[in-house]
């Protein structure tokens, strides 16, 4: 497995650490699970941005809302 530095500010390192020291766990240990918790909560966000359909109607969509154009109510759906 590769390893990366990362950069992080000193007052948030030693919340890191006590955070690890009350837990009994190590730094790495502590640090792979926030970045699988933060991946876990984005998938769904990165499968829609890999999607080339989705990407264009949230596009088309973001241009309307700034064009002012006039949507459709829920009501107004169909099922």
């Amino acid at each position: 497995m590769g390893t990366a530095t990362v950069r992080i500010p000193e007052s948030k390192r030693d919340i890191l650490k006590i955070i690890a020291s009350v837990e009994k766990r190590g730094m790495k240990e502590l640090l792979t699970e926030m970045i699988d918790n933060y991946v876990e909560a984005h998938k769904e966000t990165l499968e829609l941005f890999s999607n080339p359909n989705w990407v264009s109607l949230i596009e088309s969509g973001k241009t309307e809302v700034e064009n002012n154009v006039k949507g459709i109510g829920l009501d107004e759906l169909d099922d």
